[in-house]
């Protein structure tokens, strides 16, 4: 497997495999975030802690979806 095309013939199952493969092969502390994202993510956590950002269960999320 060689190229895109070979991949792409591949079946959904099969290409969500090599997905899977691809990602866990990349190592997070070598993935750079830009400063754009680091204030946002602060902003975030900052949420979080002030409690102003809730959260919801899974169960309470698919209620909502039907």
């Amino acid at each position: 497997m060689n190229n895109l095309n070979d991949i792409l013939n591949l079946s959904t199952s099969e290409r969500l495999a090599v997905i899977r493969q691809i990602w866990e092969s990349i190592d997070s502390s070598s993935v750079e975030i830009t400063d754009e994202q680091k204030k946002e993510l602060d902003i975030r956590l900052e949420r979080v802690k002030s409690g102003e950002t809730s959260f919801k269960s899974w169960d309470e999320v698919k209620k909502g979806l039907h």
